[in-house]
């Protein structure tokens, strides 16, 4: 049972460190490597190995030492991966994880092995040595790897405001066109899911004009998608994407912009106006961090404005 034991302990380190390499040299088939490797460690490898030690000890009054420590394995992992994955409530998980092991684990087993006698207090050294430093390593999953890939973000956000900026002070050359119309409609819609979403974060459109940055969740997925459906009440994304659809479309039959209609859906990173992507939405709002959900409207806005004065040109 032992030699099992150790051989399936191999497989899923080796599993889990490969998932890691895959993880930082961004190589396909990391996620699936690192949520299998968790899985198999927490229910299988952590549990047989807690059973196997308490079948041979002598005394069977450990069970609850036992019980509480492979909860806290399950909590702690679980939030790693989830953090590790990007996948939703992730924070949550972590803030729940990093005091759990102190708060559950640390008394119980202090407890229980205050009444052992002859316990040999290294190993309670060993084992507050192991708390700090899962402490520790939770706190860089909080810190985010991905600060680097957000810092990015917010910087590419300044500089689309600044574009904006500039291209709203261009006079207009003649009057009012259809694609002129529909163009303010689309950045009036992209500016209410601004507002939405930076309000659900306790910013505001002016200040985040001013100074893009210091989002409290920038790194969280779905937070975005979750706004934007409690102020909707109907499909993610609808408003915008059928805005974006009818845009095209008005300028696929104005004189001028037939071809920029036709690269369109590439310069709003959306899906051709005849075609069908539900996934589009769930794309950009869900499945992108924070950060990155706001520096596409920032981009879409931007980009909005050029045509709009290449509008006037035209006319």
């Amino acid at each position: 049972m032992k030699q099992k034991i150790y051989i399936l302990g191999v497989v899923t380190t080796l599993i889990i460190f490969t998932g890691i390499i895959f993880k930082i040299n961004h190589l396909a088939g990391a996620g699936q490597l690192l949520t299998v490797g968790f899985v198999t460690l927490v229910l299988g490898f952590i549990p047989l190995a807690l059973i196997n030690h308490y079948k041979s000890e002598e005394s069977n009054q450990n069970m609850l030492l036992y019980l509480v420590t492979w909860i806290t394995c399950f909590v702690v992992f679980t939030a790693m991966l989830f953090k590790i994955q990007h996948w939703a409530n992730a924070g949550i998980f972590l803030i729940i994880a990093l005091p759990f092991p102190y708060i559950v684990f640390l008394p119980v087993f202090l407890g229980v092995t205050s009444k052992i006698r002859n316990f040999n207090i290294n190993n309670t050294v060993f084992v507050l040595f192991l708390l700090a430093l899962n402490s520790v390593f939770c706190c860089l999953l909080a810190l985010n790897v991905s600060k680097a890939r957000i810092d990015d973000s917010y910087n590419l956000s300044l500089n689309y405001i600044r574009l904006e900026t500039v291209l709203k002070q261009l006079p207009a050359m003649g009057p009012q066109t259809p694609v002129d119309r529909k163009i303010d409609e689309v950045i009036k819609t992209v500016n209410e899911y601004q507002d939405l979403i930076l309000k659900a974060e306790g910013n505001s459109k002016e200040n985040w004009s001013a100074n893009p940055g210091n989002l409290w969740r920038p790194d969280e997925r779905v937070v975005a998608s979750k706004v934007l459906l409690t102020a909707e009440g109907g499909p993610l994304g609808a408003k915008l994407e059928t805005g974006l659809k009818e845009l095209i479309t008005e300028m696929g039959k104005t004189r001028g912009f037939e071809s920029l209609a036709k690269v369109a859906p590439v310069i709003f990173d959306i899906n051709d106006p005849a075609g069908s992507d539900p996934g589009w939405a769930y794309r950009i709002f869900r499945d992108n961090t924070l950060s990155w959900a706001l520096i596409y409207l920032d981009g879409l806005e931007a980009n909005l404005y050029m045509i709009k004065a290449s509008a006037n040109k035209v006319y």
